[in-house]
Formats: structure tokens, sequence, C-alpha cells
């Protein structure tokens, strides 16, 4: 079988939806999609491939709004175990034809197979962005709020919250929330680099924690639990008749 590609397959603008080689890197599609005024919303630290994003569930601070690499996956080609080749999905946002292989894959570590190709589902750029840092007791508050931010970090007793859109929604929910403007999003992805442990937040302390999405990161790693379910459909796969 091939190996994963590096290349943007197809891209389709007016569908916000693109197939890639899933051997290219996150950084390198994101240049590409900027020339078309769009992204993946997806910001994860280093400079994964999009196999790795796949295999890990990857996600960085915009996890808060648009989730995790299993949440922007709309379609993927894998090579199984047995060395079949293997696709499910497509490039529209609403397919649920055959086995979601997508889902199974993310976050399996390498475990089911290799990811060959991805179809992922794009977001236009924000016309403007602002980060505001305030104090991280206010989270409730921001959390009851009708405020629609794309991130939110809480790091040594600061919130960060950053806004996007046009600049007039950008301006007026900064000011609605109030407190220091900052850009603190490249540091925050470096601590999420440096602690290897991820965790359900359940509202104690942690060096960084992404409150929308109840996750915290530590010093402390555990091994992930890991269904024997995920084996037994890829066996049932390799095993068609």
């Amino acid at each position: 079988m091939p190996s994963a590609s590096d290349a943007v397959v197809e891209h389709e603008p007016g569908d916000l939806t693109c197939i890639v080689g899933a051997g290219m890197r996150l950084s390198a599609l994101q240049r590409r999609l900027a020339e078309h005024g769009q992204r993946l919303s997806l910001d994860p630290p280093g400079e994964p491939t999009l196999a790795e994003c796949v295999l890990e569930d990857l996600s960085g601070p915009l996890r808060h709004r648009f989730g995790t690499m299993r949440d922007l996956l709309i379609g993927i080609t894998v090579t199984l175990p047995d060395g079949t080749r293997a696709s499910s999905g497509g490039k529209v946002v609403k397919n649920v034809a055959g086995y979601d292989l997508g889902k199974l894959f993310c976050g399996s570590r390498g475990r089911l197979g290799r990811v060959e190709q991805v179809a992922l589902k794009l977001h236009p750029r924000p016309q403007a962005a602002r980060t505001i840092t305030t104090d991280a007791a206010r989270w409730p508050e921001l959390h009851r709020s009708g405020l629609v931010p794309s991130a939110v970090d809480v790091a040594e007793g600061n919130m960060h919250v950053l806004f996007e859109g046009s600049p007039e929604a950008v301006d007026a929910q900064a000011l609605a929330l109030g407190g220091e403007e900052s850009d603190p999003w490249q540091e925050l992805r470096a601590l999420q680099a440096e602690l290897p442990g991820r965790w359900r937040w359940e509202g104690v302390d942690a060096p960084l924690v992404r409150p929308g999405p109840r996750v915290a990161y530590t010093a402390e790693a555990r091994e992930e639990r890991w269904s024997p379910l995920a084996e037994r459909v890829v066996e049932a796969l390799c095993n068609r008749s």
C-alpha cells in the first residue's frame, strides 16, 4: 500500500471541506487554507501531521468552541492491520454511511492501523480576534453569560478568553467581559506541551484548565483506558467475507 501523502487532494471552498493526505503537517495545511480565507479550527502544540492529529485526537485552546480532531473529521481512509484499505464518511459534513472509522481511529494511537487520508470540516477565518485576560474566578460568570468565546484557558489564576468574528461583535464581547487585552496563546500551547497528564476537570486546581470541555492538563500522567471493542470492530472489518 502507498504511504500517506502530504498533498491537498481536493478543496471545496464553497462547501468548507477538504480532502488531504494524512502525512501533511497541520501548519502547511493552514497556510494553504489561509489563501482562501479559511482554516481548520484546530491548534494543538507542536508541528503534528494530520495523521498524528487523528491518532492522538489532538486539540488546543480552540477546543472550547470547535472541539478536537474527532469533531472536525468527516471522512477517513485507513490501512487496517491485514493490509485492507478501508474508507468511511465523505466530503460532506452530514454523512452517516457505513462504519464511522474516523471516530474509531481518533485517539487510537496506531493500534488499529495507519491513517492515509482525511476529509475535514473547515471554518472561515475570523475577520477580527481579541483576547481578554481576567480573574479565573470569573469562569462561572462567563459560562452563564451570552458571550461566545472561541477559547477559554485558565492558568496561574488567570482566565484567558479569545473572541473571534466580525470587528463589531468582537469589540462588543470584549467590552462586555472586561479585563486586560493580551496575547497568551503561544505560551499556553507551550505549557500544554509540557504537561503529559490529561484528566477530566472536576473543579480542582491544575496548571492548565480548559473549563468549557472540562479538561485539565497536569504533570501527572496516567495510562488512558483502551476499550477492546474497537479492536473487535477492526477484526470484523478485516474478516468480511
